[in-house]
């Protein structure tokens, strides 16, 4: 039995999508992907402010957190260093030094008030040239004695250095004149030389020279001053006896009632140097 024949497809039915139909969607696709991701991205002024927001990642606190410590350990080793000087210190040397600079604190009061009274007498008119006759003299057995001119006695300590294997250098006796002047030392001598602000200290170990002359040891210091705070300033740990002692030098200390400096010395004269006019300065 002959089986029917297929029927004729109907031209009214949709045809298959033709090739050119197919590219023109996928470019509507892709456009309108395109249009999508400028539609998300930000505009000019929104992605610098995205850049200034700070982002506080891990490293970040970390960083920060190491860069505290570090502070920290800085100024914690800034304090110990300043107190270093006095923590060695026994509590009856901390009194003695606070003694020490509560008598200077008197005595620079009194010198100020002593100088207010001088300067009200020269004020007054009462007697003015007597005043100024009597501030004149003070003033220049003062200036004398500073300058190396005059002899002095008072008291103060005699310190002695012994150098038995002559390895002290200059610069080392040098640092303890410091320490003696800085405990408020006001007549120095050494070995029988007048030591004043311009005093040079040359030569090398076992062979100091002082002011042109070379001295042998052991050093002997004459000092005019406070004995006890200059010799509580000598025995601070790490100061003038410590670089003594680093030396292979010994250092001794007496506080006297009574020192005297009878050696002077002639300060040169100035070169450059000239005195302002009264009323010029």
């Amino acid at each position: 039995m002959t089986e029917p024949p297929s029927p004729a497809p109907d031209p009214q039915s949709d045809p298959a999508p033709s090739s050119s139909d197919g590219r023109l969607s996928h470019r509507r696709a892709d456009q309108r992907r395109a249009d999508q991701r400028r539609a998300a991205e930000p505009s000019g002024w929104a992605a610098v402010r995205v850049l200034l927001v700070p982002r506080s990642g891990r490293n970040q606190l970390v960083i920060g957190a190491l860069c505290a410590l570090l502070g920290f350990a800085v100024v914690v080793q800034v304090r110990q260093t300043a107190e270093t000087n006095l923590s060695g210190l026994s509590q009856a040397e901390l009194v003695r030094i606070a003694d020490a600079a509560g008598e200077r604190a008197d005595a620079l009061s009194q010198e100020v008030d002593d100088l207010e009274s001088e300067r009200s007498a020269l004020e007054s008119g009462s007697d003015t040239r007597a005043a100024a006759l009597a501030a004149a003299e003070r003033n220049a057995q003062v200036q004398g004695i500073l300058a190396g001119r005059l002899p002095a006695v008072g008291p103060g300590v005699t310190v002695t250095v012994a150098d038995p294997d002559g390895r002290v250098r200059p610069s080392t006796l040098l640092n303890l004149l410091e320490e003696l002047r800085n405990a408020g030392a006001e007549a120095v001598s050494l070995n029988g030389v007048r030591v004043v602000a311009s005093t040079a200290f040359t030569g090398s170990a076992g062979r100091v020279v002082v002011a042109g002359h070379l001295l042998d040891a052991p050093y002997t210091w004459s000092v005019i001053g406070d004995p006890t705070t200059i010799a509580t300033a000598l025995e601070i740990p790490g100061g003038a006896s410590a670089a003594v002692r680093r030396d292979g030098g010994e250092v001794a200390v007496t506080q006297e009632t009574q020192v005297h400096v009878t050696a002077t010395t002639t300060p040169p004269e100035p070169r450059y140097a000239t005195a302002v006019p009264d009323g010029k300065g």
